[in-house]
């Protein structure tokens, strides 16, 4: 394999395309081996967290409270929340846990950080769409009003969990105390990303606090998608796609800045 700096921008892009497939299959096979069902196991594990959530709320009879499908609503919401927390959860330790594969000159710490994100965006992906596809069959909620602007609030939340990674990555290696504790703080955001309310049913001063966090946009404008008219949402996607772009940036600062002192052991 070529060394990156020899080669011609399309030959590059080649390689780096080699380098994060071949990261991916490690990790796929380091994480959840050969035995059973191995990498399946990627799109179960969310899949089954979810069907979980969802059954609870269909079982406790959630939808006499509210006139919408409260399946669709618990879907339209947790899923998204799983991915950026499950990323950035995974993002911890992603230095760490590869530093021996950085003998290899082609593989980049920043390599190793997207192979494993990718992977929990992927499979939040392939198990949101299999179970909204058999729910929807099923007739335990209906189809998508506007399946394109869904798909844009979830390109646009997968981008929110790779910046969001990035920078949790970067502060959990300075801070080894912080990687401890994301996971606790992380859980605690999950009420405050939209996944359980309406930004609509909050009260003004509420709904103001609410709508500084990101992540409530991404979950509004995913609804948006979902319900159409039927649902009032208040998502402003330009202002999603500027934090996307500033996590994005702050969060390569940072992994530039850490991977300066980190040494292939």
């Amino acid at each position: 394999m070529k060394n990156l700096h020899k080669t011609t921008f399309w030959q590059s892009l080649m390689i780096q395309k080699r380098v994060i497939g071949a990261l991916l299959m490690r990790e796929i096979i380091t994480r959840y081996g050969r035995a059973n069902i191995g990498f399946l196991w990627l799109f179960v594990e969310p899949l089954i967290m979810t069907m979980l959530i969802v059954l609870m709320w269909k079982f406790v009879r959630a939808h006499h409270f509210s006139s919408l499908n409260i399946v669709a609503f618990i879907l339209t919401g947790y899923p998204m929340v799983m991915m950026w927390r499950n990323a950035s959860n995974r993002a911890i330790g992603a230095i760490t846990g590869n530093q021996s594969l950085l003998y290899h000159r082609n593989v980049r710490v920043l390599d190793t950080l997207i192979s494993r994100m990718l992977l929990e965006v992927a499979g939040a992906t392939i198990a949101q769409i299999g179970i909204m596809t058999v729910l929807v069959l099923i007739g335990w909620m209906p189809a998508p009003d506007d399946l394109f602007y869904m798909l844009l609030a979830w390109l646009m939340m997968a981008v929110f969990a790779f910046g969001l990674g990035m920078v949790i990555c970067a502060i959990a290696y300075r801070f080894e105390v912080f990687g401890k504790i994301w996971g606790t703080l992380s859980f605690v955001m999950m009420p405050l990303s939209g996944v359980f309310f309406f930004v609509h049913s909050l009260p003004q001063q509420a709904q103001e606090i609410m709508l500084k966090l990101p992540m409530v946009h991404g979950t509004e404008m995913f609804r948006h998608g979902y319900f159409g008219v039927a649902a009032i949402t208040y998502e402003n996607p330009t202002y999603l796609i500027l934090c996307n772009l500033f996590l994005l940036w702050l969060g390569l600062v940072m992994i530039k800045q850490v991977s300066k002192g980190v040494e292939a052991s």
